[in-house]
C-alpha cells in the first residue's frame, strides 16, 4: 500500500486538486528552481531517460505529467517523433509549456492538453511510447495510473517512467537527505510563492515505492521486460516496461 503524501495537510482536497493547485502555484518558477535545485543535472537525466526510446524509434509519443514540457521538447529534439501530446492536471503549467511551443514554432508537433493521468483521454493501444519525468509519485492512485498507462500503449510499445528515488549507501544517502530536507525547500521559499510545495517535494520522494518496489508494481499491472536503472547513485532512476 502507497502512503498517499498530500501538498497541503491543512486543506480538504484530494491528492490531485491539490497537487493541480500547487502546480499552479509554482509555474511561473517551475524550470529556473528545477534547473537550479539541481545544479542543471536534470537536464542530464532527461537525455539518457529519452535515449532509452532510441532504438524504439517511436512516432507518436504520450508524455504523461508533462508541466511546463522540458521532457518532450528533449524528446523531439532527440528522436524526431511525428508528434508528441502532452496531458497535466495544472493548467498554469500548460500555459507555460503553450507558450514555449509557440516561441519555438513547434505547434505541428507538439500539443497540450488538461487532463487526469489516471483516467487518459485516449483509446486503447494508440501510442508507440508513455514518457512520465517526474510525475508517477504524484499520482493520487499509483496503480491506476500505471495500468491506463498500459492501455494506451500499442503492443510492443514501451513506457519510460524518469523519478527520484532514494540512495542507500554511505554518504550519498546523508548528503541527500540534508540536501532534499532542508536546502531544498529553504530556497524554493525564497524563490516560490508556495513554500509549502518544496516541503512536499521530499516528502513524496520519501513515501515513494522506488527502485525493485516501483517495478514489481509495473509487472502486477501488466508491463514485461521491466528494468530499473539508477542514476547518479541512486537519486534518480528510470524505470522502462514493454506492453
Amino acid at each position: 500500500m502507497v502512503k498517499i503524501i498530500i501538498p497541503y495537510t491543512e486543506d480538504k482536497g484530494t491528492k490531485k486538486e491539490q497537487v493541480a493547485d500547487m502546480f499552479n502555484n509554482i509555474s511561473k518558477t517551475y524550470d529556473f528552481l528545477n534547473h537550479f535545485l539541481s545544479l542543471g543535472i536534470d537536464i542530464i537525466w532527461r537525455k539518457k531517460a529519452i535515449n532509452q526510446l532510441k532504438n524504439d524509434q517511436p512516432k507518436l509519443i504520450l508524455d504523461v505529467a508533462t508541466g511546463t514540457g522540458d521532457f518532450a521538447f528533449e524528446a523531439l529534439k532527440i528522436l524526431k517523433p511525428d508528434k508528441i501530446i502532452g496531458v497535466d492536471i495544472s493548467q498554469g503549467m500548460l500555459n507555460i509549456a503553450d507558450q514555449k511551443i509557440k516561441e519555438r514554432h513547434l505547434s505541428s508537433q507538439f500539443e497540450v492538453k488538461l487532463g487526469d493521468s489516471e483516467k487518459l483521454q485516449f483509446q486503447d493501444n494508440k501510442f508507440d511510447a508513455v514518457t512520465v519525468a517526474y510525475g508517477v509519485r504524484n499520482f493520487e492512485n499509483l496503480e491506476m495510473g500505471l495500468t491506463d498507462i498500459l492501455r494506451v500503449l500499442r503492443f510492443g510499445g514501451k513506457a519510460v517512467v524518469l523519478e527520484f528515488s532514494k540512495p542507500k549507501k554511505f554518504p550519498i544517502k546523508q548528503l541527500y537527505n540534508f540536501y532534499f530536507n532542508y536546502i531544498t525547500p529553504s530556497i524554493g521559499k525564497i524563490f516560490s510563492k508556495d513554500a509549502r510545495a518544496y516541503a512536499y517535494l521530499p516528502e513524496s520522494v520519501a513515501a515513494f515505492p522506488d527502485g525493485e518496489a516501483f517495478v514489481l508494481l509495473m509487472q502486477k499491472v501488466g508491463f514485461k521486460n521491466t528494468k530499473c536503472i539508477p542514476l547518479a547513485f541512486g537519486i534518480c532512476s528510470i524505470y522502462t516496461g514493454i506492453k
